[in-house]
């Protein structure tokens, strides 16, 4: 009878199988991961991707067709996220002026630009007040700590029928709902004022006499606005923020 050799495998077979396993499931581990950060990279770009995107259309299409930018708001604010310091009412934002520099999201709550539009009914009809129209006003403004880029509206009191309301801090409330994120991952922004010739405004020829520093001509000869928004994630499971960008937004304006 002829008897089968049953031996097994031997030491060093089993452990030439046992390192070719593990170095196997290595490579898979090691390719599943790289898949998956590389996964969570591309939605990172596509996030920042449409956060540039929204800052554009909505810059261009609201800045753009405003009736000009302003230093400060007119119409009072029950919660400004950035008051002015010398307003006793607490009812104003901080003053800006057009001079260009760079506002960054390690600076807490700061306004970007003011601006005022046309008030209109729930007809698109603007509102009258006699032969002008009122307008309402409207804050862009960057929350560092959530690194968002966002709008308060203020809605003109005067204005009868108004379909703009009043916007107030996220969560806001029914009677106030909460400011519009316009943008996320906002690392920056980078302001330029130009006349309608191409030439930057030279924000030196005019001097605050309060605090000395420059504040330009201001926002009445400002032409057209240059924004650079700079964008910055991190990806899930990435310990830097392997995604950055930047979109420019130029937005000719028609001061009144």
């Amino acid at each position: 009878m002829k008897h089968l050799n049953e031996r097994g495998m031997s030491v060093a077979e089993l452990m030439v199988v046992m390192v070719v396993t593990a170095v196997m499931i290595g490579a898979i581990m090691q390719f599943t991961i790289n898949y998956q950060r590389y996964g969570y990279l591309l939605q990172a770009d596509q996030d920042t991707l449409n956060s540039r995107l929204n800052a554009s259309d909505y810059i261009r299409e609201n800045v753009g067709t405003s009736t000009g930018l302003i230093t400060q708001n007119s119409i009072p604010d029950v919660s400004p996220r950035n008051p002015d310091p010398d307003n006793a009412t607490g009812q104003y934002w901080q003053i800006i002026h057009a001079v260009p520099g760079s506002k960054s999201v390690s600076s807490g709550t700061l306004p970007i630009v003011y601006f005022k539009r046309m008030s209109f009914n729930a007809s698109n009809a603007p509102i009258l007040n006699g032969l002008q129209p009122y307008e309402d006003e409207y804050i862009l403004y960057l929350d560092g700590s959530k690194k968002q880029l966002l709008i308060r509206t203020l809605a003109n009191p005067g204005a009868s029928g108004n379909r703009l309301k009043t916007s107030c801090t996220p969560p806001g409330t029914s009677s106030c709902p909460a400011d519009r994120v316009i943008a996320e991952d906002i690392a920056s922004v980078d302001m330029k004022y130009f006349s309608r010739t191409g030439n930057q405004i030279d924000h030196n020829s005019l001097v605050d006499p309060s605090t000395g520093n420059p504040i330009g001509p201001d926002f009445p000869v400002v032409d057209v606005l240059e924004m650079t928004v700079n964008l910055s994630k991190k990806p899930l499971f990435q310990k830097t923020n392997a995604t950055n960008n930047s979109t420019v937004i130029r937005v000719a304006l028609r001061n009144t």
